[in-house]
């Protein structure tokens, strides 16, 4: 069954042309409501704060601000209007290092480039469908990295949920 993505509002940071266009016009093609953007992490943020969208799209390499200094106002900074938004995390790396560090910042998703329409989609459903309990520690607010919850683990670590 295909979703309903009319009601939902997209920020899409991106600063290359080519490629804010692929994405926008993927959104538009998934039927995504409102498809607001910014070109890079700065703007992304000041779009962030006035529009509160429900998603949060973002590159990493973006200059003067890039995709992980964003994800670190939108989690981190006390004026964050929505610091629980969704962020799906877009670039055309993929190793587990730059995963794990993207992570580690607070991201919901990740998507390397190129994608297809359908990959987004995934990404878009799954971040509606499955809203993640957040964590928060002096040195961490973001989604709970944990996506099993396994009842088999009684160790010295186990958290008291």
């Amino acid at each position: 069954m295909p979703y309903d993505f009319g009601k939902l509002t997209v920020l899409v940071v991106e600063d290359s042309p080519p490629m804010l266009e692929v994405i926008v016009n993927a959104l538009k093609y998934l039927g995504v409501g409102m498809v607001m953007q910014a070109r890079n992490g700065e703007s992304g943020y000041q779009q962030f704060v006035k529009n509160r969208p429900d998603i949060v799209i973002t590159d990493w390499e973006m200059e003067p601000v890039d995709g992980l200094e964003l994800i670190k106002w939108i989690r981190r900074d006390s004026q964050s209007p929505k610091r629980t938004v969704p962020i799906i995390m877009m670039t055309g790396y993929a190793a587990s290092s730059r995963v794990s560090e993207a992570r580690d910042k607070g991201i919901t998703e990740f998507l390397v480039k190129p994608f297809t329409a359908n990959e987004l989609a995934r990404r878009i459903a799954y971040v509606v469908d499955n809203p993640r309990d957040f964590v928060e520690t002096p040195v961490f607010f973001g989604p709970d990295r944990r996506r099993r919850r396994s009842q088999d683990y009684q160790g010295p670590e186990r958290r008291k949920d």
